[in-house]
């Protein structure tokens, strides 16, 4: 049997019902024997009594009482690929903010942060290369797209977890996006509020413009454009909604360079451009109240496919050198 966990909810997973967050954490528990569990008081979400259909909110934390082994043992098997020395050698060369209570890398476009079908590596089984002098396993307290770059915070306590955790909810955390979007938006500067809803479809689910679903608001602004055929974006998302970003450009008419999921043809530029095919969307900087006291402020620089791009549209990064600066209506 394991002991008591706490556990917080990650930014990936909120909005999830409590049975179905279970049966992502811990696939060989039983509907019905999870069913007794909450009846009798033993799950409870942030100290309080749930039921099954309870929806959970990023940062919220989860007891769980003791289950059996067997429990979890499918997600260890499916979701533990072989890590090599180099692999771990790699994610600590991303390594861009380090204290006694979080660790912050620029994790590179294509890697992703949890396992899943088909996936041979990704950021969750290399935790124990970020450990250093740590006597506790890093924590992942939000995500990021396997395609989207840039700053991906993770808490070395529990107790840190907790409180990036509670900071992410509460909207006290500032995370600021750039990206290279097809065409230019209207107006210039603005607020996209669309509510989205997830739904099957070809190649997989989608998420998807639908107003009976959850509300998703994102602050953006023109930074530059090249031509009129592609502008340069500061997107501030100020919910945490699944591929938030992209499905709001691509419902203003403008969707983000390489993102074929949902801008299909529109998000390539045709002809003999250059332009990488990759997607164009990086995680540029946080701030955050650190654990320890005081703000963390981590800025990421571009990966490599990003760099070419503004090379080749005569963009500066010196045109946004504080990221931090209040620029919002």
């Amino acid at each position: 049997m394991s002991g008591v966990q706490t556990i917080p909810v990650t930014e990936d997973e909120d909005g999830l019902r409590v049975d179905r967050w279970f049966k992502r954490r811990f696939p060989g528990l039983g509907h019905g024997r999870l069913e007794k569990l909450l009846r009798t008081g033993q799950v409870r979400v942030d100290g309080g009594r749930c039921k099954s259909n309870t929806r959970l909110e990023s940062g919220q934390e989860v007891r769980v009482p003791p289950l059996p082994f067997e429990a979890s043992k499918e997600k260890k098997r499916r979701t533990t690929p072989h890590v090599s020395s180099q692999d771990l050698r790699d994610i600590q060369d991303t390594v861009l903010h380090i204290d006694r209570h979080v660790i912050a890398i620029n994790k590179p476009p294509g890697l992703a942060v949890q396992g899943g079908t088909g996936t041979a590596k990704h950021v969750d089984a290399l935790l124990d290369g970020l450990r250093f002098d740590g006597k506790e396993r890093p924590r992942l307290v939000h995500r990021l797209d396997k395609d989207t770059s840039g700053v991906l915070l993770l808490a070395r306590s529990a107790k840190s977890a907790a409180m990036l955790g509670d900071a992410f909810r509460s909207k006290e955390a500032r995370k600021v996006y750039w990206a290279i979007v097809a065409g230019v938006p209207r107006p210039a500067m603005g607020r996209m509020d669309l509510s989205l809803e997830k739904r099957p479809g070809r190649g997989g689910e989608k998420m998807t413009a639908d107003e009976e679903g959850r509300r998703a608001i994102t602050d953006y602004k023109i930074v530059a454009n090249a031509a009129r055929k592609a502008s340069w974006l500061v997107l501030e998302p100020v919910t945490g909604r699944t591929h938030q970003l992209r499905v709001h450009c691509k419902a203003i008419g403008t969707p983000i360079l390489g993102d074929g999921k949902y801008g299909g043809r529109d998000a390539f530029i045709v002809g003999d451009s250059p332009i990488s095919r990759k997607l164009h969307l990086h995680a540029r900087g946080i701030q955050i109240p650190n654990p320890g006291g005081g703000i963390l402020e981590v800025i990421a620089p571009l990966p490599d496919h990003m760099v070419k791009t503004w090379r080749y549209l005569e963009f500066d990064e010196r045109d946004e050198a504080e990221p931090f600066l209040e620029w919002r209506e």
